[in-house]
């Protein structure tokens, strides 16, 4: 079991939690959390949001019962992680470009990727309200551009970058492809998917993908793809 360090609300009904300890995980990917015994009975995979010798950090939104049940955690109750899961983002060589482009709490993995890719450009989407902002500004040697009300994707030149990583609401992730596809883009263009999951491990088939070639498991094979092999139904 884990223990509680931080559980802190950032903005309405977004939470920064920090569970103390030794962790392991790579950009990307994601641990299956849990405070509760039998329900509700799955547990919420939620991606690394920032990780030091002191714990592992995760950014969540309150959207149901288990996000409910995390969000009432206090420094010193425990909950338990299971991972590191999921193949994570790419790496790319130091003098690659690249944009890290997130949607609403898909920004969550992207501040971890700042550990290596210090110079990329952020782009941070919005409906409502920013948060987390000077954090991002602060990790990275790159712009932060931040859109609220409006589509943060529209900021972004496809043309520019050699590697673009979005992770945001599944609207989001398919326009990102169809910009792709548009612009023509020698890009290596990634979406990071935020299907539900079961298990974490692709035992369960929950969080089926549909691919070009066959069906993939998010949990397993993802949760990173390539834009072009995704076909979003």
């Amino acid at each position: 079991m884990a223990v509680v360090m931080v559980n802190v609300e950032v903005a309405p009904n977004i939470f920064r939690l920090k569970a103390a300890g030794s962790y392991t995980g790579r950009m990307g990917q994601f641990y299956m959390v849990r405070a509760w015994d039998k329900y509700p009975l799955l547990s919420r995979p939620l991606s690394i949001f920032n990780r030091d010798e002191g714990g592992i950090e995760f950014l969540y939104q309150l959207a149901g019962e288990g996000t409910k049940l995390l969000s009432a955690l206090r420094p010193g109750d425990e909950l338990q992680l299971e991972g590191p899961f999921g193949n994570g983002f790419p790496e790319v060589p130091a003098e690659e470009k690249v944009a890290l482009v997130g949607g609403g709490i898909g920004a969550a993995p992207l501040f971890y990727a700042l550990c290596e890719y210090s110079a990329a450009d952020v782009y941070l989407g919005f409906s409502r309200e920013a948060y987390l902002v000077q954090q991002f500004e602060a990790a990275t040697t790159g712009n932060v551009i931040v859109d609220v009300g409006g589509i943060v994707l529209k900021q972004v030149d496809f043309n520019a970058y050699d590697t673009i990583i979005a992770c945001g609401p599944e609207a989001m992730l398919q326009a990102v492809q169809r910009r792709k596809q548009e612009s023509a883009s020698p890009a290596n263009v990634y979406v990071s998917l935020e299907n539900r999951m079961a298990c974490g491990i692709g035992a369960c088939l929950v969080c089926s993908v549909k691919c070009r070639d066959q069906r993939r498991k998010a949990c397993a094979d993802g949760p990173v793809f390539l834009a072009e092999e995704v076909v979003f139904e």
